[in-house]
């Protein structure tokens, strides 16, 4: 039996032991997430620390007369053992729950549904990556995390619902250092993920991680604070758009008055019509129901040519504010976001680019000034220097402080035809679900401040 057919058997035998032991009245919810991943890390192209993880986490939310209780633990894997600790716990919740305050806003899901879905996937063979890494990464310092294997997420409740998620997948996240002629360390940062492992796509993106590598051992050129006409690859723009779900397009925070968007949402300011941003869970990669078992939209347009379309709203919100849901996570962040593409081919982008800065990465975003919509970072690895549509030199880092209202608004001048996949590579506590697909895009005036 497989490890994922293995948690589905054990969550349905726990979830029929605690849900036939409660009350009228009472609601339980169960949360699963398990993983079984294979992780290994690498520096100097050698196998530092290798580790299998077998995991799996379940959580409970019991609910009763309009209060809630969550609880969160480590199963073992035996039925037994497991279930003692579960009825501990649902007994602890009906101590407790009687010492919190009514919420009013407090979700029970009423309708049955039912869901299973599985990725299947091809995991390397560990003497083929590490032939491949021990081979191709020993020439630059080869640094990173290879993770894969199966993950599952599971959702049931006492009134019979039940989704089950799962995908075989793996990522290996890497950087390839260096020292350019000034003596300052560079680096190239690369990531090859997916569900099926081929050898050629992998050997093919370290290839062009060595040649940039290569351009990064010329001396760093200083650039003023300014602004400056600048391109940004798929990974950088990935890092713009997660800080969409820091409360940007959140019902909740728009309508308490956190969301950095909050001119646009109300109409005062514009987003640019290259600009449509979606909730895609047609790409697999995380699963479309919620913690609560509720199930979103397979598709849900956030931004359409720059236009409203939908805010991410939870039960929770929708309650409180007397509008319709659409299945959003309590934090109403977007879990798999989707960015349309436009039409600027790979080819062209340092011909159009001409004179400006190519940025590979960015880091440390935050914001700045929430109410603007102003977010601060800076940038990170392969980030370049351009003119006459050729690099001629690596930058040294810089910090920006810009406006989401210019960088997709007024600023944003093309989008990129192609988009990226960029699968999540967190790993604390265990390994992330998710990711986003995004193109590159053209800003033709953007502001670095130091």
């Amino acid at each position: 039996m497989s490890f994922v057919q293995a948690r589905r058997q054990l969550l349905d035998a726990l979830g029929d032991a605690v849900f036939g032991q409660l009350a009228s009245g009472e609601d339980l919810i169960l949360n699963l997430a398990a993983e079984d991943q294979h992780y290994l890390r690498f520096n100097g192209a050698r196998v530092r620390q290798s580790t299998r993880v077998r995991q799996q986490r379940l959580s409970l939310r019991y609910q009763a007369h309009g209060r809630r209780v969550d609880f969160t633990f480590d199963l073992c894997g035996r039925i037994g053992s497991d279930l003692a600790t579960s009825l501990s716990l649902l007994q602890r919740a009906r101590e407790e729950v009687t010492a919190l305050p009514e919420d009013p806003y407090l979700s029970v899901v009423e309708t049955v549904e039912r869901s299973d879905t599985h990725h299947e996937g091809r995991m390397p063979a560990m003497d083929e990556l590490l032939t491949l890494v021990a081979r191709e990464g020993r020439a630059p310092d080869f640094t990173g995390l290879y993770a894969g294997g199966s993950q599952l997420r599971a959702t049931c409740n006492s009134r019979g619902l039940r989704h089950v998620f799962s995908t075989e997948s793996f990522f290996v996240d890497y950087s390839l250092y260096t020292v350019n002629a000034a003596g300052e360390n560079k680096a190239v940062k690369g990531l090859y993920a997916g569900r099926r492992w081929e050898a050629e796509p992998f050997l093919g993106g370290l290839g062009r991680s060595r040649q940039r590598l290569g351009l990064l051992e010329w001396e760093g050129r200083p650039l003023e604070p300014g602004h400056y006409r600048v391109y940004f690859a798929p990974t950088a723009v990935d890092a713009i758009i997660g800080m969409f779900s820091w409360g940007a397009v959140s019902y909740s925070a728009w309508k308490k008055g956190d969301s950095a968007l909050k001119k646009w949402i109300e109409g005062d300011l514009q987003l640019s019509p290259l600009f449509s941003l979606s909730e895609n869970f047609g790409l697999g990669l995380t699963p479309c129901f919620n913690s609560l078992g509720e199930v979103a939209p397979e598709r849900l347009y956030v931004i359409e040519r720059g236009r409203l379309a939908n805010l991410m709203t939870s039960s929770r919100s929708a309650r409180e504010y007397g509008v319709p849901g659409n299945a959003a996570e309590s934090a109403e962040g977007l879990r798999s976001p989707d960015m349309a593409t436009g039409l600027l081919a790979e080819a062209d982008v340092l011909s159009m680019l001409g004179t400006g800065l190519y940025i590979g990465n960015l880091h440390y975003l935050n914001w700045s000034d929430i109410q603007h919509a102003r977010i601060t970072g800076m940038t990170r690895y392969a980030c370049f220097w351009v003119e006459n549509g050729r690099i001629v030199a690596p930058i040294r880092d810089l910090r920006f402080d810009e406006s989401l209202y210019r960088v997709l608004g007024t600023e944003l001048e093309a989008v990129g035809a192609t988009a990226e996949w960029i699968m999540r590579t967190d790993t604390y506590n265990q390994r992330s679900l998710g990711g986003s697909r995004v193109p590159g895009i053209l800003v033709r005036d953007f502001r670095f401040t130091l």
